[in-house]
C-alpha cells in the first residue's frame, strides 16, 4: 500500500471513530432538567400549594395517621428516634443540602444530636404546637422554613435530577430506552418537568424495596412503566398512569385511611400536572 493510500485509510478510520463517538455521546447523553429562574419559582410555588395550600402554618405539620412530622414546602419526612419508617426520610437530606449551601440553621436544630424529630409522637407534637410560647422549636422551625423556600425548591429539583438516570437503570433492560424517551418528552416542557419533580418529591423515585405494598411500588419508576409510549401528549399519559398507580397503592394499602381519605387528594394533585398558563 502506498504512503498516500495508507494516510487516506488512517484519516477515514479516524473519521469513522469520531462519528461513532459522537453517536455514542448523543445516545448516552445524561438526562437532565433545565429550568429558567421563572420555571423554578413556579414549580416551587406549585409544590408549596400542593403540600401546604400555600399556608405558612402548614410548613410544620403532622398528618393524622402518620408516625412522623412533615416539614417545609415539600412536606419532607422526619422520623422520631423510636420510629423506623417504611418511607424514605428526606428532611435530614434537606438540612445537609442547606448546610452545604451555607444556609444558617436555627441554633436548636444545628445542635440536635441525634438528628431525629424531637417529638416522639403526634400527641406530643400537637401539645408543642398549642404551647409554642414554652416550646419555641415549632415557631422557630416554621420561620426558618418560610425564609428558605427557595433553597427547598432547589433541593426538590436536585433530588429529581439525580433520580432520572437511576430510575432508567432500575427498569428492565428492554424497557430502558422507552423510559428514557418518556422522560425526555416530559422534562422538555415546564409542565412535564413540574410533574416529574413534584411526583418524585410526593411519592418518591420508586427504587426502595420498602416502599411497596404486596410487592407493588408507587414511585416514578412504576408510573413510567405504566405510561403508554403513545396515545396523546406525554403529560396526559403521565397523569393517567400516575392515577392508576396511586389508585392501586390505595387499594393494596393495609390502612383504610389511604382509600377513604387520602386517595381523593392524591388524584386531585395529579390533575395539577398541566402546562403553566
Amino acid at each position: 500500500m502506498s504512503r498516500a493510500n495508507y494516510e487516506t485509510l488512517v484519516i477515514a478510520l479516524m473519521l469513522l471513530l469520531l462519528m461513532a463517538g459522537c453517536r455514542q455521546t448523543s445516545e448516552t447523553t445524561a438526562l437532565d432538567i433545565e429550568l429558567t429562574p421563572a420555571d423554578l419559582t413556579w414549580i416551587g410555588e406549585q409544590v408549596f400549594r400542593n403540600e401546604c395550600a400555600s399556608k405558612t402554618s402548614c410548613l410544620v405539620h403532622w398528618n393524622e395517621g402518620e408516625a412522623f412530622p412533615s416539614l417545609g414546602i415539600g412536606h419532607f419526612i422526619w422520623y422520631p428516634t423510636s420510629v423506623d419508617g417504611q418511607f424514605v426520610e428526606s428532611f435530614p437530606e434537606l438540612i445537609d443540602f442547606m448546610q452545604q449551601q451555607s444556609v444558617p440553621l436555627p441554633r436548636w436544630l444545628s445542635e440536635l444530636e441525634p438528628f431525629d424529630a424531637p417529638w416522639p409522637d403526634r400527641a406530643a407534637f400537637m401539645q408543642a404546637v398549642v404551647s409554642e410560647e414554652r416550646d419555641e422549636r415549632v415557631s422557630l422551625l416554621r420561620e426558618f422554613l418560610w425564609a428558605t423556600r427557595g433553597a427547598q425548591a432547589e433541593f426538590i429539583v436536585r433530588r429529581a435530577r439525580s433520580a432520572l438516570e437511576r430510575v432508567v437503570a432500575a427498569a428492565p433492560e428492554p424497557r430502558r430506552e422507552s423510559l428514557r424517551n418518556k422522560l425526555r418528552q416530559l422534562v422538555g416542557t415546564p409542565g412535564g418537568a413540574y410533574a416529574v419533580i413534584d411526583y418524585v418529591n410526593f411519592k418518591g423515585e420508586g427504587l426502595s424495596a420498602q416502599e411497596t405494598y404486596r410487592g407493588q411500588g408507587w414511585g416514578l419508576l412504576q408510573v413510567l412503566l405504566a405510561m403508554p409510549d403513545k396515545g396523546g401528549p406525554a403529560l396526559q399519559r403521565f397523569r393517567t398512569a400516575a392515577k392508576m398507580t396511586l389508585t392501586r397503592r390505595a387499594e393494596l394499602a393495609p390502612r383504610a385511611i389511604e382509600r377513604d381519605k387520602w386517595l381523593a387528594g392524591w388524584l386531585a394533585r395529579i390533575d395539577t400536572y398541566q402546562e403553566p398558563g
